[in-house]
């Protein structure tokens, strides 16, 4: 840690050690000494690189060419090293932008120093391993050579003593390098010219072969034998920094703007996207609904390795008429906002859970709210379903390898984006991609490239965006914004108004012309399938589903009212017929446990079944005109039964028809819902507070005492009594004494004190050898004397 750093900050005013903490508030975390230990926090090589992470490109070439030059260096110095690499020539604006953003590196601590005297502080070159895809200097890429092989190199391109340091100084010379480059082939020129602007190395077999300039063959060995070139490993090549800046004409950024570049795309109709993003809303929370009513009654299974399979992934797709990618967003969502959750860890099932029960009852925005912020703050990808990791595995949804710790970051960023882009806008991939590329250059990546892919399709899919521009309620869910209030609000007025009535027709099917009721589609999801989706939904009544119905409780009277009070069209006769027989039919059977039973007060419909060839694999056994036992399961008895076409009810030892709730099964226990780790900054008067206590304790850290040397001569000894009367009268005093003490040892030893407290058999002073406040024990001290 630089003295001079530690100075500057010293130096620096609360006002202006207040604006560091709150930008990096892990200087204070927890809050250090003095002024020494921030210094030395703020300079660390992990705080140092979590700082440059956030800077834009612009910040960062301008640390960049800091880190590059040799310090210190003037303002002047530094607006004229990056003008060449400028769009147009330096104006009045590109000036303030420059002294704006020097600025802001000495508020970050980067850069310390007057304009004309600046360095990047300490660990900042350590971190820029790299600057501007230049190579490390000379004297750091020839260190580990021996000196037999810097003494070649030295003679081969100039002449002198054979350091490191003298053939960096060769290489700091751009006629000596010119000169070197002249000598080579075209061919090498060209591979100096590929390493020219990053990256920096390259791959060459044999990379630490001896070869001098006079027998070199090939373009890597006329490179490597003039030090054009220099051998990190025994297969890595780089090239070193002087080289490099030759090749550049002295440029250490080939392009720069102070500006970001601008968003592009196509201009939407504002109430249009508003109207589409409110339709998306509403369908993607129907679907968790939908989702989690299916798996009430028919949950699919918990796969070994965790996740969902693949042909459960299939059929959610298929029942919620969604592409599979679509299919596995729902289900992720679901499952990150705890609505549902595993039974259990070995053969357990995918259900919703108790909190699904309170999410239900909300009112939809209120609901879509909590799906999209668990969207946005989730660490799960719901893209990568289908993809295969590392080894080959396949990524199922709901597998727990589907996180990704930036997930959460890059959507918040990427919506950022669409947010500044303009009301209606709607920005193309390649424009998020350059633009958050530019905001945050030391991130981009491959997975981060993906990752805005994802958002951009899932805040679509979800209802965030409207055809491609973000829309007021899904800029509401941004930091910032009041997502549990303003989300909803806006949101509410666009969402259409449910219906809590259907068209039944002749040919048994009712036709919901918009969103129903959720007590009226979950009815008629129990009575009736869905035959097709779209803009209006269509439901069939037949056989199963009426049975369906009396299974759960409902009888053929509340069937017809239900259908009576929501139905804008009269009760077709077809379905009131229906109804009436498969109620009339549905129980006139019954099945019990023996292991099962068939009990039937009309013997001559038992006759029927004992008559049956399909009813040979039941093993029936006929012990009354009206009962009938079978070796089978109660659940494999009503199945059988039912396919051969009866419609036999279930019933319990007491006799009673027992009611199938199909849409209530629920796990037993809550699921771990990962709480969004969202950090909105430290309030004023902590951060004001930090300051003071490392101001108070720098002050007290430079008024320390140096230690004093213990008086010569035997240690003291006196009575305890004595002793215990005279500390506290030093105590009281405020006085130093002269103490002998015994160590862990029992070796004697002389203290000076400052005593402070004594309590609890301890003493408590300011050791004045030592330059410390220790506790002593007060039987370990062997006597007291005063200080002459």
């Amino acid at each position: 840690m630089s003295t001079e750093f530690t100075e500057w900050l010293r130096s620096r005013s609360d006002d202006q050690l207040r604006a560091l903490v709150a930008v990096r508030p892990e200087l204070i975390t927890p809050v250090p000494a003095h002024l020494e230990g921030l210094a030395g926090r703020a300079s660390s090589p992990s705080a140092v690189g979590r700082v440059l992470d956030r800077l834009d490109l612009f910040t960062l070439s301008v640390i960049e060419t800091l880190a590059v030059l040799p310090s210190p260096i003037t303002a002047k110095a530094l607006c004229a090293q990056m003008t060449p690499a400028l769009r147009r020539p330096p104006d009045a604006a590109f000036r303030r932008a420059l002294k704006e953003t020097v600025e802001r590196l000495r508020t970050l601590a980067l850069v310390y120093g007057p304009d004309g005297a600046m360095a990047p502080a300490p660990g900042v070159r350590e971190i820029l391993e790299v600057p501007a895809g230049l190579g490390p200097p000379a004297v750091e890429v020839f260190r580990h050579h021996p000196a037999e092989r810097l003494a070649e190199l030295v003679q081969d391109i100039g002449g002198g003593d054979g350091t490191k340091e003298t053939l960096a100084g060769l290489l700091g010379d751009p006629g000596v390098v010119g000169r070197l480059i002249q000598d080579v082939s075209p061919q090498a020129r060209a591979a100096l010219n590929e390493l020219a602007w990053g990256p920096p190395s390259g791959r060459v077999p044999n990379a630490r072969r001896e070869v001098r300039a006079a027998t070199a063959q090939s373009p890597i060995e006329q490179l490597l034998s003039r030090a054009l070139l220099g051998a990190t490993g025994e297969e890595t090549v780089v090239l070193p920094r002087e080289v490099g800046l030759f090749l550049r004409d002295g440029r250490i950024h080939q392009d720069l703007s102070p500006v970001s570049p601008a968003l592009e795309g196509t201009a939407r109709d504002r109430r249009l996207a508003d109207r589409t993003a409110a339709g998306q809303a509403f369908a993607f929370t129907r679907a968790v609904e939908e989702l989690c009513e299916r798996w009430s009654v028919d949950p699919p299974g918990v796969l070994r390795g965790g996740g969902l399979a693949v042909r459960d992934l299939k059929r959610a797709s298929g029942l919620l008429d969604l592409p599979e990618w679509a299919a596995g967003l729902v289900i992720e969502v679901a499952h990150a906002a705890g609505l549902v959750s595993a039974s259990g860890t070995v053969d357990g099932d995918w259900l919703p859970t108790p909190a699904y029960d309170a999410w239900r009852v909300k009112g939809t925005e209120d609901r879509w709210t909590a799906l999209a912020t668990t969207w946005l703050t989730m660490d799960r990808v719901p893209g990568v379903i289908g993809e295969r990791d590392e080894r080959d595995r396949l990524l199922n949804a709901l597998h727990p390898d589907l996180r990704r710790t930036a997930a959460a970051e890059v959507r918040t960023a990427t919506l950022g984006m669409l947010a500044v882009a303009g009301p209606g806008l709607a920005p193309t991939l390649e424009s998020v991609r350059e633009r958050l590329a530019w905001e945050q250059p030391r991130r981009r990546g491959g997975q981060r490239d993906q990752l805005v892919e994802f958002t951009l399709r899932e805040a679509e899919q979800i209802g965030v965006t409207g055809l491609g521009a973000i829309v007021d309620h899904g800029r509401a869910l941004l930091p910032g914004g009041d997502r549990a209030m303003s989300a909803g609000r806006l949101l509410a007025p666009l969402l259409p108004e449910p219906l809590d009535h259907v068209l039944l027709q002749a040919d048994l099917t009712a036709v919901a012309p918009g969103p129903l009721t959720s007590d009226l589609r979950r009815w008629l999801a129990l009575a009736a399938d869905v035959e097709s989706t779209g803009g209006a939904t269509v439901y069939r009544f037949d056989e199963r589903s009426i049975r369906r119905a009396l299974d759960a409780g409902q009888s053929a009277d509340e069937m017809l009212a239900m259908l009576e009070r929501h139905s804008a069209t009269p009760v077709p006769q077809p379905l009131g017929y229906l109804v009436a027989d498969v109620a009339r039919r549905h129980g006139r059977m019954r099945v019990g446990t023996a292991s099962a039973y068939v009990r039937c007060d009309d013997p001559s419909l038992l006759d029927e079944v004992m008559a049956d060839r399909r009813a040979i694999p039941l093993r029936l056994r006929r012990l009354a005109p009206t009962v009938i036992a079978s070796k089978t399961t109660r659940p494999t008895l009503i199945d059988s039964l039912r396919a051969m076409g009866y419609a036999p009810a279930a019933e319990s030892l007491d006799g009673d028809v027992i009611i199938t709730q199909l849409d209530v099964r629920r796990t037993d226990g809550q699921p771990l819902v990962r709480p969004p780790a969202t950090f909105n900054g430290l309030e004023a008067d902590v951060v004001a507070a930090a300051v003071r206590a490392v101001r108070a304790g720098d002050a007290a850290h430079q008024a320390r005492r140096a230690p004093v040397d213990a008086p010569g001569g035997q240690v003291p000894r006196s009575p305890a009594t004595a002793t215990i009367v005279a500390l506290r009268e030093a105590i009281r005093q405020g006085s130093q004494v002269w103490i002998g003490y015994l160590d862990s040892q029992g070796n004697a030893t002389s203290r000076i004190l400052e005593p402070a407290r004594m309590e609890g058999g301890y003493l408590t002073a300011y050791d004045e050898t030592r330059t410390a406040v220790h506790r002593f024990a007060l039987h370990r001290i062997t006597g007291i004397a005063d200080i002459n």
